[in-house]
């Protein structure tokens, strides 16, 4: 949603229908209240901690729409996350590549969580796209990317244009080191624009698509008490939106969520960026878009780690017209690429939230 198109539609309903600042709070919730529930969320593991605080740390992982696709099932010597389908986006995701790249995000900060802490293993993955975390206990292996896991979060915000030092580039690409997937940098002008000129043909797509808008309204958050109660969404703050009541965001955004709306705003972000990374598999099955997320979630804490930001640009990954484009951009023709992402220094906006550990854990 671009803010200040938002924000004209909202000062609208305001004028038509006016609201008290009292009924405006208790329908809202307090952003106060959202930030103790976000440092919940994300507090730091204790020693030694138990099972389900590395679960806890897992769901932390970036994942599509927020939807959290996942189940974990703990036992004495492994925790395996499936995938949970009843979360699919049809609509987006029609082949639950998404779905399967979150589980990848979410293996990956299990396994670095797990290590650190004292429980070493290796990820298997099954032909139905299953991930198990084999473990044991051990000695503590410290990973740097460990401390970023809590503090990584996709900034759906401007970026301040600054080039992103060489050397920092190299970190990212050797965090980001997965077998079976390349990561591609591009922090030259030109094919910057020329891929935010594929993401803006995209999302011109996916407005245009009744059954997207309807699925992506699914999962908007318009408030903190909205997103507290779900656990999960686009909560409005995420995006540097403002907060409002549901039925006054429901309205608002059938006058502000526009295509032309949209497209002016990956404009600035993408022109803000430092850089966009490109992540691709060797292969197109689950075992290859789990890696990519793997890949996506290392570069993720890397990149927090130096103080930048990333986000999400996938639309010409989820338009399958505009993959064979991106791949000539990137000089993978031929391959398909499964996330876009763009990278660089950037402010802190809310966290998302998150369901509680136990409504995402069950038995065999």
């Amino acid at each position: 949603m671009d803010r200040r198109g938002f924000m004209a539609g909202t000062i609208g309903l305001l004028a038509l229908g006016g609201a008290s600042s009292w009924g405006w709070r208790a329908s809202t919730g307090s952003m106060d209240e959202y930030a103790r529930y976000a440092a919940a969320l994300r507090a730091d593991l204790p020693p030694a901690p138990p099972l389900r605080e590395l679960v806890r740390f897992a769901t932390l992982a970036p994942n599509s729409h927020n939807t959290q696709p996942w189940h974990f099932v703990i036992g004495d010597s492994a925790i395996a996350i499936h995938p949970d389908l009843a979360r699919a986006t049809p609509a987006v995701d029609p082949d639950n590549h998404h779905l399967f790249v979150s589980l990848g995000c979410a293996a990956e900060t299990l396994r670095i969580a797990a290590q650190a802490t004292g429980r070493p293993g290796e990820l298997r993955i099954d032909d139905r796209g299953i991930v198990t975390y084999a473990f044991s206990n051990g000695a503590p292996r410290p990973d740097p990317l460990f401390g970023a896991i809590p503090r990584r979060q996709s900034t759906r915000a401007e970026f301040d244009g600054r080039p992103v030092p060489a050397a920092d580039l190299q970190t990212l690409a050797r965090a980001a080191a997965i077998p079976g997937v390349d990561v591609i940098l591009v922090t030259d002008r030109p094919r910057i624009s020329k891929i935010r000129d594929l993401v803006i043909a995209g999302n011109e797509a996916q407005m245009a698509d009744p059954a997207f808008i309807r699925e992506l309204k699914h999962w908007l958050r318009f408030n903190p008490k909205a997103a507290m109660a779900s656990g999960d969404g686009l909560f409005a703050a995420t995006s540097n939106n403002p907060v409002l009541p549901d039925a006054v965001g429901r309205r608002a955004i059938n006058l502000a969520f526009t295509a032309n709306s949209e497209n002016r705003k990956y404009r600035r972000q993408i022109d803000s960026s430092s850089g966009i990374a490109v992540f691709i598999g060797s292969h197109e099955d689950k075992a290859h878009w789990i890696a990519a997320g793997r890949a996506c979630q290392r570069f993720a804490l890397a990149a927090t780690r130096l103080g930048l930001r990333c986000a999400f640009i996938n639309q010409p990954v989820e338009i399958a017209q505009l993959r064979p484009d991106l791949a000539g951009v990137v000089g993978a023709a031929g391959k398909r690429a499964d996330l876009v992402m763009r990278f660089g220094y950037g402010p802190e906006l809310a966290f998302s939230p998150r369901r509680p550990v136990e409504a995402v854990i069950t038995s065999e």
